[in-house]
Formats: C-alpha cells, structure tokens, sequence
C-alpha cells in the first residue's frame, strides 16, 4: 500500500516505513504529522485518485529531525563588464518516517 501526499509544493509517493526529506515542518524530533493532502491511494490493484484530495484520508509520520540541505553556490558572471557576484543557499530541510497510511 502506498500513497501520494503533497507537502511543501512538492509530491512525494510514501509508504509506511519510509524515511523522506522534505521543505521544513514546525515540530521537535518525536513530533506526529499529519498529512492530509493526499492526492491517491493505491492498495494492490485497488487505486482511489481524488479530485482533488482523497476524501478522509491522511498519511501519518514522526519527525525523525530538523536538518539541512547540501550547500549550493550561486554564481552570476557577466562577461568583459567586471561583474561577479557569489551567493550560497543552505535549505532547512525535516527528515519524516512515514508511519501508517489511514484511507
């Protein structure tokens, strides 16, 4: 059984025991989550779509931690103008394990 949730503007296909990384949610490590933007739900063959959301469905997870992305450097040259300029970005991520899917 898996489902597709969206959190953060993105869609992420979990299923139970999964670990993702996902855009930062409030909450300490420990915390329960509920997702309740879930787009489909596939059991087997059987697979719910919703239009736009599943109707009383929710995928629910546990903080695992509050991390931090891989640091990428921005990097904007303009040639024969002497322009450069040099940037970084760092983006707060939070780990999630998928615990059960409730349909």
């Amino acid at each position: 059984m898996y489902a597709v949730i969206k959190t953060g503007g993105k869609q992420y296909r979990v299923a139970a025991g999964d670990k993702i990384q996902i855009e930062k949610l409030e909450g300490n490590p420990g915390d329960q989550v509920n997702f309740a933007e879930v787009l489909m739900i596939a059991n087997g063959d059987a697979i719910n779509i919703g239009a736009p959301h599943v109707a009383g469905a929710t995928v629910v997870g546990e903080i695992a931690s509050q991390d931090r992305g891989p640091h990428v450097i921005i990097f904007k040259k303009r040639r024969r103008k002497h322009y450069r300029r040099r940037n970084g970005h760092r983006q707060d991520l939070t780990s999630v394990t998928i615990r059960e899917i409730r349909a």
